[in-house]
């Protein structure tokens, strides 16, 4: 058993997507956030920038006490997963990747929309993902570049949202897909507007869930799981500004 913290890390505040469904499953554990919004978003950066401020934030939180580490952005596990288990071989670190299998279970053979950054997209590893499940499915790749801005200054659902994910989603219409797979762990906080432009009969995936149940199976497993009946939560972002903390807690939704 430990107390020591879980670091969660995202570009900037969509990680907060992940955080809560942590909290949830594991209330006694202890939590840092660091969410990186001074160089949001991510996804229109090259893999090498990427890779960089992935790996500098991860051994300032590691040099904190973090016992884990979450990578719950969907770019930086795409682009540094990898180099971080290189560097840190005995460290607990959990990536995050589009929730491609659950759609493709739910709707053998129909059409799946996956919504992501463009980083995430032309990586290696979504395009493995991609192949293991392009013959069970009609799957789309559609970059919605300017999604992650909105999450980060808190409009959620607004007319130039709305104006913005039908123009993104344009060509991936006719005809409506089954299911939308959210690639990017900000887009969860847009499901009510992506829901409206795709229509209620389209269900929505996210990686949240299942990102959660593998680090607390991990823990387990090490035997470093807390014994706390209540944990903290320390909430860090690359650029102090208080609307941001202020933000972090509505999109937390926490007691």
């Amino acid at each position: 058993m430990c107390t020591a913290p879980i670091a969660v890390f995202d570009s900037g505040l969509g990680g907060l997507s992940v955080l809560r469904e942590l909290v949830r499953l594991m209330p006694g554990e202890n939590f840092i956030y660091f969410g990186d919004s001074a160089n949001a978003p991510y996804g229109c950066r090259s893999t090498e920038e990427i890779r960089r401020l992935t790996l500098n934030h991860a051994k300032r939180l590691f040099s904190q006490g973090a016992k884990a580490l979450v990578v719950a952005c969907n770019t930086a596990t795409s682009a540094a997963i990898d180099e971080l288990r290189r560097s840190y071989p005995h460290k607990i670190i959990i990536g995050i990747e589009p929730a491609l299998k659950p759609a493709v279970d739910r709707f053998p053979g129909g059409k799946i929309l996956v919504m992501a950054t463009d980083a995430t997209l032309r990586e290696q590893k979504f395009a493995a993902l991609l192949s293991r499940y392009a013959a069970d499915c009609d799957i789309h790749k559609c970059p919605c570049p300017e999604l992650v801005a909105f999450v980060e200054r808190g409009e959620l659902d607004s007319p130039k949202l709305h104006e913005v994910l039908r123009k993104e989603l344009a060509g991936h219409l006719e005809p409506l897909p089954q299911g939308a797979v959210l690639g990017c762990t900000h887009y969860p906080f847009l499901k009510t507007a992506i829901s409206r432009v795709l229509g209620e009969q389209c269900i929505l995936f996210d990686g949240s869930e299942g990102t959660a149940t593998q680090t607390r199976r991990r823990l387990e497993l090490a035997g470093l799981l807390s014994p706390l009946e209540k944990g903290s939560i320390c909430l860090e972002n690359s650029l102090s500004e208080p609307r941001l903390r202020e933000l972090a807690l509505k999109l937390l939704e926490l007691p």
